[in-house]
């Protein structure tokens, strides 16, 4: 799966922003890739790959995302699924010891306003990306 933005938006490695997921479709805008979106406070930046650790954290946390939401098209996630999450959620995983791998070629390059690459390659599912 190595396809990438269109537009101007970099991963933190300084190449091109290639899609997290099209199954199930990610993204602020659902075109399966985390990129920088204007109206994203969330900033849902973080191309992770799900884990039981995590997913049971975030649902401790108040933001349940196993259970499906058929009303908003969202399936809910399981093990092995790929998301971009948001930024701060991937950073108090990450202090709560339980941050899901990351895919660094889809995670988009301002991320590394808040955390190094070297915490983000200790965390990558892949140092080539996807």
């Amino acid at each position: 799966m190595s396809h990438q933005r269109q537009d101007d938006q970099c991963n933190v490695l300084g190449g091109p922003l290639l899609v997290c997921s099209c199954a199930p479709k990610t993204g602020f805008t659902r075109n399966g890739y985390c990129e920088k979106h204007l109206l994203d406070r969330g900033q849902h930046i973080v191309c992770a790959e799900m884990t039981q650790a995590f997913l049971a954290f975030t649902r401790s946390q108040g933001n349940d995302l196993m259970s499906p939401r058929p009303a908003s098209g969202f399936p809910g996630l399981k093990p092995g699924d790929r998301w971009c999450l948001c930024l701060s959620r991937w950073l108090e995983a990450e202090e709560n010891g339980v941050a899901p791998p990351v895919i660094l070629a889809a995670c988009e390059a301002s991320i590394l306003d808040f955390v190094t690459i070297e915490t983000l390659r200790s965390h990558a599912l892949d140092l080539e990306g996807v």
